[in-house]
């Protein structure tokens, strides 16, 4: 049967209740009591279980870490998680960050794209079920996260307590299906002091998972110096400006932001700063933290030179991406996150790091060393969502891995990633400014959406 089309009578106030939840400024914060990722991220988990009451669906707050609306009874349970908090708006945008804006068949803002407009549709392709007084075989849940954003404790809290589905998909990537996820690790390096003699403060990012797209250095130098770093500007990528006080200067590196998985497609505000610090000054000079990401790092991506690059038929090459850099006058770290192939040892490669780092006096803070995930091609539920995105749109869902990290691998491989953005689409700046989706491709996700729930209920 096709049922996806059902979800069109929602289009109108499906996008007035995604422009209430994109007003939220949902981007985790430091922890207080009762709210484990800030107040604003739990403010968004309310809107959505709070808006999934009002259509008559039992729902569940598991701490403020994730929540869940549910349809229908019995023991086996599917699964669609998809998380309402977002990354910092940062700069660059044309428009208010936090607030829908549309212009002709686009809607931009944070959040629109990654995740809070997939949350909303799951949530009213599960109204449509309900709607339609369709029997389910077995309960379906839409699984809000609030810490996706951050490491995905969120779920690894929420399952703690709640069961995990036999089955289940996350709209936080890509069409066709995503059976394969490399694993990620995340850790900061951390020097004891700043043990540089001309850097008053480095700071570059603000989220590990992330391209920089903006890095700032205030060093001490002489007038000489200054010039010549002046010059060197002129010869940058990307754009370095220069602006002298007394005793030193400002610099002021401007890359492009790109998400972690990808960091090709970026430029890197802070890499390409420091090689541009170390054309004028020494290691001594610029401390160990910086050293160490020009010698061990230096522009590339793939790990080499940190005796790290490999790669596998089913995933491809691992990517290295300096995240965030902080040096101020007392303290210094740098904090890095790598997708590795989905059959090469994390561990492996975290100690591997481990020992290189200490080499310059660092120790390795871990942040999250997460699993990489594989389902087989020939799973039913595979088949299940292959059958789905045929039906809607004629094409076979073809098979595909990432480097992203979704909340399919905190299912402990009953999950996959599938939707929302189709191959064919344009960059639509997720993870940077301008954030933005296409309504009409949008909404045919929604039929894609809507079709997989409906047979994740009704088939045997």
């Amino acid at each position: 049967m096709y049922f996806g089309s059902r979800i069109y009578q929602y289009e109108k106030e499906l996008i007035y209740n995604l422009a209430k939840l994109v007003a939220i400024p949902s981007v985790c914060t430091v922890a207080t009591e009762g709210y484990p990722y800030g107040k604003a991220s739990a403010d968004a988990l309310h809107f959505v279980l709070a808006l999934a009451e009002e259509m008559g669906f039992e729902t569940c707050n598991v701490e403020n870490y994730a929540g869940h609306a549910e349809f229908g009874v019995g023991e086996k349970m599917s699964a669609v998680m998809a998380h309402v908090d977002v990354v910092p708006a940062g700069t660059g945008w044309h428009s208010e960050p936090f607030m829908l804006t549309q212009e002709g068949d686009l809607l931009f803002g944070r959040g629109v794209l990654d995740d809070k407009g997939a949350a909303m549709m799951a949530l009213y392709c599960l109204k449509a079920l309900k709607d339609a007084g369709i029997e389910p075989r077995r309960r379906l849940r839409v699984i809000f996260g609030a810490g996706e954003e951050v490491g995905m404790d969120d779920l690894r809290m929420y399952f703690r307590r709640e069961p995990l589905p036999d089955q289940g998909f996350t709209p936080d990537a890509e069409y066709g299906i995503c059976n394969r996820e490399k694993g990620i690790l995340q850790f900061s390096l951390c020097a004891a002091e700043n043990n540089g003699t001309i850097i008053e403060r480095f700071e570059a990012g603000t989220v590990i998972n992330a391209v920089p797209n903006g890095a700032q250095a205030d060093i001490f130098c002489t007038e000489e110096e200054a010039i010549r770093l002046e010059r060197l500007c002129e010869q940058t990528e990307g754009s370095v400006t220069v602006t002298k006080h007394k005793g030193g200067v400002l610099l002021q590196s401007v890359g492009k932001a790109a998400h972690a998985m990808q960091p090709e497609t970026g430029i890197n505000a802070a890499t390409h700063l420091i090689e541009l610090l170390f054309r004028v000054f020494t290691a001594q000079q610029l401390g160990n933290v910086l050293t160490f990401i020009h010698e061990q790092i230096h522009m590339q991506l793939d790990g080499e030179t940190l005796g790290i690059k490999q790669e596998d038929l089913l995933s491809g090459a691992l990517t290295c991406n300096v995240g965030k850099v902080q040096v101020f006058q007392k303290t210094a770290k740098v904090s890095i996150d790598i997708r590795y192939p989905v059959t090469a040892d994390g561990n492996a490669i975290m100690e591997q790091i481990r020992l290189e780092a200490e080499r310059y006096n660092m120790t390795l803070d871990l942040h999250h060393l997460n699993l990489p995930l594989y389902m087989d091609e020939d799973t039913p539920f595979i088949l299940l969502l292959k059958k789905a995105y045929q039906t809607v749109t004629g094409q076979e869902a073809k098979l595909y891995a990432t480097g992203g990290g979704t909340y399919a691998r905190a299912a402990e491989g009953k999950c996959v990633a599938f939707g929302p953005l189709f191959p064919d689409e344009p960059d639509r700046n997720m993870h940077n400014a301008n954030e933005h989706i296409e309504l009409k491709r949008f909404m045919k996700h929604g039929e894609i959406c809507l079709q997989a729930m409906y047979l994740m209920v009704t088939e045997p």
